[in-house]
């Protein structure tokens, strides 16, 4: 969802994580997807039990965006939901029916077993705020 708004004069954006508004002068039209100002951070590793990553979700997303995963191996993530400011009130996996409810406030437990090496995105039902990826070796 993409809310757009005149405040003062400026044009401002809203999309599921966070507001935007244009420089002074800038060309009017769709918003620009805005680069990434750091490199991506390397996986999180599972503390302890490899098979359990704690996951918050903020006003950033889900944190960590990037989890180590093993073919074949399920993966657990443990996720409290630490913000309402965001579309990411549940959460599903690329390629896996289903997706999993994330009240705020409470740790809830969502499984995935990766069939494949490779990249697998979960995030938000909404597909606006896909919030990071599990990296199957």
């Amino acid at each position: 969802m993409l809310v757009a708004v005149v405040l003062l004069g400026e044009l401002v954006t809203w999309s599921c994580q966070r507001a935007t508004v244009p420089a002074a002068g800038a060309a009017q039209g769709p918003p620009a997807v805005a680069a990434k100002a750091a490199p991506a951070a390397p996986p999180a590793k599972a503390v302890g039990d490899s098979s359990r990553v704690v996951v918050q979700v903020t006003e950033d997303g889900f944190v960590p965006s990037r989890i180590a995963a093993k073919v074949g191996q399920p993966i657990t993530l443990v996720i409290t939901r630490k913000t309402d400011r965001t579309c990411a009130r549940e959460i599903l996996f690329k390629g896996q029916p289903g997706k999993t409810d994330l009240p705020l406030d409470k740790e809830v437990e969502a499984t995935f077993t990766p069939q494949a090496s490779g990249e697998v995105p979960f995030g938000c039902a909404m597909g606006m705020m896909i919030g990071g990826s599990l990296e199957v070796r």
